[in-house]
């Protein structure tokens, strides 16, 4: 898929900020807001933006207890975990994954209650490491033209 500096652009300006308007976008860009507009909707129907989304702090919502919950699920198990614990409110991200642990898990709790409850429902299905998350210095980091540069050196 071809992508050239101004498509790279607008991706980048609306990963900083999904509501900016198609007019702010093209005087960004140096294009008019229909000819941003086309790009955008070509860029949505070739799947490169999947959406647009808030981004919420589960801490102001009273869900202070974050966590990485890695779960090693029996063969068997796989479909009744996926069944019960994904569908779990406080599963933020589910990613199943190689190695030793099956699934990599991002949890929100409003208290370590809580977690452990969770966690005991997860150990119906598996063994389980939680980690707790001090602090994330790296999330939700725009993609860019960049990835797909080797680097120099």
């Amino acid at each position: 898929m071809e992508l050239d500096a101004v498509d790279w652009k607008i991706l980048s300006l609306l990963q900083t900020d999904g509501r900016m308007s198609f007019t702010a976008l093209g005087r960004e860009v140096r294009l008019s807001a229909p000819a941003v507009t086309e790009r955008v909707r070509r860029l949505e129907s070739l799947g490169v933006i999947t959406g647009f989304t808030a981004v919420v702090s589960p801490s102001r919502l009273g869900l202070p207890i974050e966590s990485i919950v890695r779960v090693r699920v029996r063969s068997l198990d796989t479909p009744r975990f996926r069944d019960t614990v994904l569908a779990l409110p406080q599963i933020l991200d589910a990613d199943h994954v190689t190695g030793d642990d099956c699934w990599l898990l991002r949890v929100v709790c409003r208290s370590m209650v809580e977690l452990e409850d969770l966690v005991e429902v997860m150990q119906r299905y598996g063994d389980t490491t939680t980690s707790l998350v001090f602090s994330s210095h790296v999330r939700n980091r725009p993609l860019g033209p960049d990835l797909f540069t080797p680097p120099s050196g």
